[in-house]
């Protein structure tokens, strides 16, 4: 199976972790507009497709993110048990609004490009501009209605 990587937008983190609360942690896509995706992390592979947008070579801290979940904090030397939520996630991530504009602000005529020089990530090895196109646009369609509306845009992550 891979990692589970669903991108949404909300309108703060507190409505974030009251769905996940009445959803017992599962996806909120669905109760709040995003897309489902499989292995896009927003570090390294979502900070490659903001890497490409904004042509500057990728590096660790490119996409700035706050936790939202788990509302737990981690202990002192992580995880202790396999049932800590830190260890078992899911994770969920608010992106900061650099990524949310960036992303919003693509124009569509320059998709193609930014989807071209993304694909070609080591991490997206195996992938085609085709295979992913279909997800970049959906995600910067959700980037642009997040932006309109004053909301933000989080990741949830699931082994």
């Amino acid at each position: 199976m891979g990692v589970l990587t669903d991108y949404f937008r909300a309108p703060d983190g507190a409505s974030v972790v009251r769905e996940l609360d009445r959803a017992d942690a599962m996806s909120p896509v669905g109760p709040f507009p995003g897309v489902e995706t499989k292995g896009v992390d927003p570090d390294v592979v979502l900070g490659m497709l903001i890497a490409a947008i904004r042509q500057v070579p990728w590096e660790v801290n490119l996409v700035g993110s706050a936790v939202v979940w788990p509302t737990t904090p981690p202990g002192p030397q992580g995880p202790e048990d396999e049932d800590d939520p830190w260890a078992t996630g899911p994770w969920v991530m608010e992106l900061d609004d650099a990524v949310r504009d960036t992303l919003a602000a693509v124009p569509d005529a320059d998709v193609p490009a930014v989807v071209t020089e993304w694909v070609r990530a080591e991490e997206l090895h195996g992938t085609t501009a085709e295979d992913i196109r279909p997800f970049a646009d959906d995600l910067i369609q959700l980037a642009r209605q997040a932006r309109d509306s004053g909301e933000r845009v989080y990741c949830w992550t699931c082994l």
